[in-house]
């Protein structure tokens, strides 16, 4: 059994480096999913969203695998993001920073050789600035709000724009993008109605490609493709359509240590505020991870974790470092302390516990704390 195999793996680790939870992170599952993506946007190239430290899970670990697999286009976020990334990558690689710019990393950013996604006016015209300075053409990319109302270049400011892209040429744009608001969810209309945008987008842009397609965009068909698709969440194994199999491989695996067993009898409260109350007699356990370490308080009283495929339900409320969880389903003396049992893996995904916390995979994977031994294997 999976969970007895970790306690042996991890039985002389956990002596020597006080770990109590063990995520473990699956790069050669990753590398099958970008080279699964690659192949489904083909001939357009894939991208890598490699923003918040990857996810979570890392962002030189995972670039460099990335890049050994063929990857030359990543996704960061903040442009602090791209100054940590960029000793990991050879400089063939080209960092985007989809926020674009703040005020005063101009000259920085040209050093570095970043490419900034310019969201407005005011971010072109400093780029514009430091290419005048530099005396060089700079690369930048072009966003456009085509739906979403959330970073970009709205429709009144198009024709402005087109004029400066024409006249200044100081800025070497690579293309043009923008981002898709609804694209987990393949029946919604708004993705129709981004596209159309998006065309005309390109109309007004004709010497420019276009990037446009996220991770559920890639499952959209290919008039979302452009010709660079950016995706993020599939890379790390979540799942691109809602409501859907997930095509994609389980990137990431958590196993957390049990930290005490006991029995309890019927009307026992357990957790703060007596927030679960006991029925029957009860074998519980208590486990070494809670809100600090990314697994949500709105989990209590709703989740699980797993134990030989058997569902360890959470009872009482999630507290910052440990949780609570009914153990009366498993034979005595399977759980003791030490033991391990599974918060993410075969028998639950990260889709799962999104969904039992009332909230979206990327939230769960993003909060996974600093305290579990990290396994890259």
């Amino acid at each position: 059994m999976r969970a007895v195999r970790l306690e042996e793996a991890y039985a002389y680790q956990a002596g020597t480096d006080g770990a109590s939870g063990y995520l473990t992170i699956d790069l050669a599952a990753l590398a099958r999913n970008y080279e699964k993506l690659s192949s489904k946007v083909s001939p357009a190239r894939a991208a890598a969203v490699v923003k918040a430290d990857a996810y979570g899970l890392g962002a030189e670990r995972v670039a460099s695998r990335l890049y050994a697999h063929g990857c030359r286009h990543f996704f960061v976020a903040q442009f602090v993001e791209a100054l940590r990334l960029r000793p990991t990558l050879a400089v063939d690689a080209q960092i985007f920073v989809l926020n674009g710019l703040q005020p005063g990393n101009e000259t920085r950013c040209v050093r570095e050789g970043f490419v900034p996604v310019i969201n407005s006016l005011e971010q072109w015209h400093q780029w514009a600035a430091a290419a005048k300075g530099a005396g060089r053409r700079l690369p930048a990319v072009l966003q456009f709000d085509s739906g979403m109302s959330r970073l970009g270049l709205p429709p009144e400011e198009r024709t402005e724009l087109a004029r400066l892209v024409r006249d200044e040429n100081g800025v070497e744009v690579l293309f043009v993008m923008s981002h898709l608001a609804s694209a987990d969810d393949a029946k919604s209309s708004q993705n129709d109605n981004q596209l159309a945008e998006m065309l005309r987008i390109t109309t007004e842009f004709p010497q420019l490609p276009a990037c446009f397609a996220n991770s559920g965009g890639i499952f959209l068909g290919k008039a979302y493709h452009g010709v660079l698709a950016r995706p993020g969440i599939a890379l790390y194994g979540g799942a691109p359509t809602a409501g859907r199999k997930n095509p994609m491989e389980p990137v990431v695996h958590l196993d957390v240590s049990v930290v005490q067993t006991r029995t309890v009898p019927a009307g026992t409260r357990v957790g703060y505020g007596a927030a679960h109350v006991t029925t029957e007699e009860t074998r519980l356990a208590t486990i070494a991870a809670g809100y600090a370490d990314g697994l949500p308080r709105s989990l209590s009283d709703r989740g699980a974790v797993y134990c030989d495929g058997i569902r360890l339900p959470i009872v009482g409320r999630v507290s910052m470092d440990s949780i609570t969880i009914d153990i009366s389903a498993l034979p005595q003396g399977r759980l003791k302390l030490g033991s391990l049992v599974e918060v993410l893996g075969p028998h639950q995904t990260l889709e799962d516990v999104a969904r039992d916390a009332g909230t979206i995979s990327y939230e769960i994977l993003t909060g996974l704390g600093h305290r579990y031994e990290r396994q890259y294997r």
